[in-house]
């Protein structure tokens, strides 16, 4: 620690030490000041920011005594529905009356109590055998081999059901290949190595890789596509993982930039009537007629500015008009063409007097220069009804691989990224069509090869 001077030590100072020292202290004090300032502010966090929730703090919640049994008061009791074809139907009746040993048997029942338990059969692999039978020619001596099914090829291990139980763990659930080992044998009766279980990963990713293209090649051409980018690990160094969507379609890849040649490259010659993303300069800058910005993320920006300034009432009062202009798309069909075109331009008009205001402050400044430069791409969702006013499409197709990278970490090979890519894009897009994501890989990873197990007739 600095030993502080004295008045004796002070008063031996020449005038020049004098205000050398002051000057020294005004800026410590002014330095002191800034740190204060930056101390006081609301740190970012999801609700007032880009940041993603997994960064918030999360305070402990206070513990509970017990949880109550039952629905909420007001809500409908939700049981497990019975199915309608049991496999098994155990019936029970009484015998006689416990009241007075009356002979009860063969009498109709006055009410039957249903209740059905679900069950696993134990689970059992089921191993086919081929045996390719070598036969010697006698009249020209030369060796024939019997031809195998072309759904049982001599290179193949495991059959397309099995893989896909494989791919489905390790690419939806998110299971490491050492504990999908373990999984395999003691649940599913299977000896599998981690080796064996990338080999079929990677198998899954080329069957996908077509099937992805051609999703890809619809996006590209679609009149509306939203856009967002993660961050993603590979070979230990950070690469992005990129969506595309479009209605129903949702088109994946990861790539080592984050900068506009990508989008350059996904789109080739074609051109979106509207690009719906976050202020990233590479998606504003993606080939389309007009974009529109995601009011969601303006919302949570413009609340960091009022957890800044409350007083500032410019900042409420446009996050209030942003609010009212998503509520306004929910409600389109609930208003005549008329009455929602009136409201519309009550809100244009709301929104050209708040961005014609003058502010001070460089976050405030910030925000009002970009609302005013991209005034024409805040309400493009109130004229179209094939756009949102907010990008949560992308947001929630990105979230299974953030998931999928904290858990797994980075990709360690070169096909890894390109084949969970792919697999994303055809699983959700799957998913999106209402379509059984097992079923999907199951058709991805060929022709099931169980009909070998019932007998021909012949």
């Amino acid at each position: 620690m600095t030993k502080l001077p004295t008045a004796d030590d002070l008063n031996h100072l020449s005038r020049a030490e004098l205000v050398a020292l002051v000057w020294l202290l005004v800026e410590e004090v002014q330095a002191l000041r800034t740190e204060v300032e930056r101390l006081k502010r609301p740190p970012p966090t999801s609700h007032n920011s880009s940041q993603p929730s997994s960064r918030d703090w999360k305070a402990n919640r206070p513990a509970k005594k017990g949880k109550a049994r039952g629905a909420k008061p007001g809500h409908t009791v939700m049981t497990r529905p019975l199915v309608d074809s049991p496999n098994r139907l155990i019936e029970v009746a009484p015998d006689t009356c416990a009241h007075c040993g009356h002979d009860l048997r063969g009498l109709a029942p006055v009410r039957t109590i249903r209740r059905q338990i679900t069950e696993l059969p134990e689970i059992k692999p089921v191993v086919l055998e081929t045996q390719q039978h070598e036969v010697m020619c006698p009249a020209c001596h030369t060796v024939q081999l019997g031809d195998l099914p072309a759904d049982l090829p001599a290179a193949r291990q495991f059959g397309p059901r099995l893989e896909a139980v494989v791919t489905y763990l390790h690419h939806e659930q998110h299971i490491g290949f050492e504990r999908l080992q373990a999984l395999a044998q003691d649940v599913l009766g299977v000896t599998l190595s981690e080796g064996g279980a990338v080999a079929i990963i990677e198998r899954a990713g080329a069957a996908a890789q077509p099937v992805a293209e051609a999703i890809g090649d619809q996006v590209r051409h679609s009149r509306s596509i939203a856009s967002d980018e993660t961050s993603a690990r590979v070979h230990g160094r950070n690469q992005w993982e990129w969506v595309f969507v479009a209605g129903r379609l949702e088109y994946h890849q990861i790539v080592a930039s984050r900068g506009q040649d990508v989008i350059d490259t996904f789109m080739g010659e074609c051109q979106a009537e509207v690009w719906l993303s976050d202020c990233w300069a590479a998606q504003l800058n993606a080939p389309a007629q007009t974009h529109q910005l995601c009011l969601q993320h303006q919302v949570r920006n413009l609340q960091r500015l009022i957890e800044q300034r409350p007083h500032l009432r410019w900042a409420q009062e446009l996050q209030d008009l942003f609010r009212t202009a998503i509520h306004l798309s929910h409600r389109r069909d609930a208003l005549t063409p008329q009455g929602f075109r009136g409201q519309r331009t009550r809100l244009e008009k709301r929104l050209d007097r708040l961005l014609d205001r003058s502010l001070t402050g460089r976050y405030a400044l910030n925000l009002l220069t970009r609302y005013q430069t991209h005034h024409e791409h805040l309400f493009v969702f109130l004229y179209r009804t094939d756009v949102t006013p907010d990008n949560n499409v992308c947001e929630r197709a990105l979230r299974p691989s953030v998931i999928h990278r904290k858990v797994m970490g980075s990709f360690r090979s070169d096909w890894g990224p390109h084949a969970y890519a792919a697999l994303a894009t055809v699983l959700n897009t799957a998913k999106r069509h209402g379509e059984n994501v097992f079923q999907k890989l199951v058709a991805l990873m060929g022709q099931p090869v169980l009909h070998y197990l019932t007998p021909s007739v012949a």
